[in-house]
Order: structure tokens, then sequence, then C-alpha cells
């Protein structure tokens, strides 16, 4: 794994989806002070500075194509919060899913000189040359989520916490499954792509979370973040598991899939978690009369939060929070876990799948 792979867990900001949004919101500029102590305090307490308008940065960005919820919100919330700034340029190239096509994408930022580069690469390692090429030429990188294979393809990572949501889910899990007194449950798990460093991610913490209890996954199928992937492969699940007594989903999106597969094969005698936080989701639980039982987030807001570091690297900020002056190199997002609880404090927050 690169140091981002291995450091991104160092840095935990904030709580749920509104974690990076506040910690970055409470920043100030690395001016020195000319006022009094006390009007510096103010200001660093209510957080001015950074928010005020500064010397113009050029932002380019790319992800992939918006084929689904999670990703649709990812590019709504960035173009969002560009426009928050009157001294922001957001040049946003077309989403795409053809690695060739967004490298392509990239270099034409590139060559309009753009200050600040904020990319979600479709596949983390086959972008991580054009960061390089990026980054040699004097544009920062803001690499969002899904991970370069080298540090040098940028200059900060932000993301979600991919282990901590396996994590999530599994204590959930086991929190319910000991409180109903079962022994030797039947677990099922439907994952995202199989292949990808952040599947893997998610369900190495499942299986950590789950072995605390000395648990395991009984029967696990890969999808590919779909609807239809989704339904497919839990009927095949289905088919092979009889009777499960817990269930966990790792993408929202692909869960109404799961769902549907779930409702045709009238199975309803085990609870299930889904993963990343979608409204449709939190819907179901608030109304808690079918298996959907929490969901833990992986909050597309981060998108916003990568805007902001772009803004504040390009004119040279930092965080008021942090002693030091410069904007970190990793910033890990934490994942909460919604249940019926708490789903009223993120329904707003959800995105539609």
């Amino acid at each position: 794994m690169d140091r981002f792979a291995l450091d991104r867990r160092r840095l935990l900001v904030g709580s749920g989806l509104l974690g990076a949004a506040g910690f970055l919101a409470a920043c100030t500029s690395n001016e020195p002070e000319t006022e009094d102590a006390a009007a510096t305090t103010q200001a660093a307490a209510t957080g001015s500075g950074n928010d005020e308008p500064g010397q113009e940065v050029v932002i380019g960005f790319s992800a992939p194509a918006a084929d689904h919820g999670w990703i649709g919100a990812i590019t709504t919330k960035a173009e969002e919060e560009a426009k928050k700034y009157p001294d922001v340029d957001f040049q946003a190239v077309e989403g795409s899913n053809d690695v060739n096509q967004q490298i392509s994408q990239v270099e034409t930022l590139i060559s309009r000189n753009v200050d600040v580069l904020v990319i979600l690469p479709f596949d983390g390692n086959a972008l991580t040359e054009v960061g390089v090429k990026a980054m040699e030429a004097g544009i920062q990188v803001i690499n969002l989520d899904r991970v370069f294979s080298s540090p040098r393809g940028a200059r900060t990572w932000i993301g979600g916490d991919n282990y901590g949501m396996g994590a999530a889910a599994g204590y959930f899990l086991v929190q319910q499954l000991q409180a109903k007194g079962v022994k030797n449950p039947v677990i099922g798990e439907v994952q995202g792509i199989a292949d990808l460093p952040l599947t893997q991610d998610r369900s190495k913490g499942f299986a950590e979370a789950l072995a605390t209890a000395g648990f395991k996954v009984s029967n696990q199928v890969s999808a590919q973040f779909t609807v239809e992937s989704g339904q497919q492969v839990t009927s095949n699940l289905l088919q092979a598991a009889p009777k499960l007594d817990a269930l966990w989903n790792h993408d929202d999106d692909q869960g109404l899939g799961v769902l549907a597969a779930i409702d045709q094969a009238g199975r309803d005698e085990f609870i299930m978690v889904g993963g990343a936080g979608s409204k449709n989701m939190m819907d179901l639980i608030k109304a808690d009369s079918g298996v959907v039982k929490a969901t833990v987030t992986y909050p597309p807001s981060m998108a916003a939060s990568a805007v902001k570091l772009a803004r504040l690297v390009g004119q040279n900020k930092g965080m008021s929070d942090l002693v030091e002056l410069g904007v970190p190199a990793s910033i890990t997002l934490t994942s909460e876990t919604v249940t019926k609880e708490n789903v009223d404090q993120y329904l707003s927050l959800g995105f539609e799948s």
C-alpha cells in the first residue's frame, strides 16, 4: 500500500456527514497577526479570514460518470461548493468511466494551466501518472477518495474511511445479533467491485469487527455498484443461503437491487445494514417496517470539502484548528452508523439513489 493508503486513517475530521465541512469552515489565513489578540481570537472562532474573497483560484474537476446516486452527489456537491466563492473559477470536465478518456480530460485541464486539480479517479492506479504530471507542472492536486498508487500524484488526499465503514457495519450487527442471543449466525455480504482496494478495505473492516464476537461471513458475493448487479448477485446469495441472520450491502445504490431480490424471494428473517447513507435507505430505516435497520455513511460531502481544500491550497492558506501552517497531506472522514434512533439527524444529508 502507498503512503496515502497507510496514512488515510491518521486524521479523523469531525463527525458524520458534517465533519469535514465543519472543520474546514473554521479555517483562517496564515497572514501575520496585525489586530489585537482578542479580535484575532474572535475571528478564528467564527472562521473568518479564509471564506473572505481572495486571489482567484482556477480549480479543475474530474470524476467518473454520474451513473448512480453517490457519484452524482459527488459532482453536485463540488459544483455547489465552488459557487459559494466569487474567487473560484470552477472548470469541470464531463465525467467518464473510461480510464483513457479521463486521463485525456485531465491532460486538457493541465494544458489550461489551472491552479489546482480535484480528481476522483475511476481507477486510482491508472490515473496516478497524470496526477504526477500535473504536480510536476506546478499544479497542485487534491486526490478525492480513490487513492493514487503514489504520493507523488497529489498534494492532499481526502476521502472516506472504507475500513471504518466495514467495521461500523460489523459492530452494529454484532450488537444486534448478541442482543437476540444468536450464537452462530449466518452472515451474508454483498460487496461492490471485489478487486478495488476500497472494497477490500471495507470487507477487512467488516470481517475484523465480526471476529471480535467470534462471528464470520458465511456467504459473500460481489456486485458492480449498480442496481442490476445488486439484484443478480443477491438472488444468487439467497439461493445459496436458505437461512440468513444478517446481511451487509456495501453500497446503497446497488442496494435498491439487493432489496428487489430480497422482496422477490420473499425473505425477511434477517436484518440488513446498508452502505453510504442514501436517503432511500434512511427512509426505510425510519419506517422500520422491513429488513433494513441501519446504514453506515460514506459522505459525498467530501467533494465539497475537496473544493474547499483546493481553494485553500491555491491561496496558500491553512487551517486555523491546526498548529501547522499548511493543509494536511491526508484527511479521512469518519463513518457514522444511522439507525432509527438517529435517522432524523441525517435524512436531509442523504443522497438519492
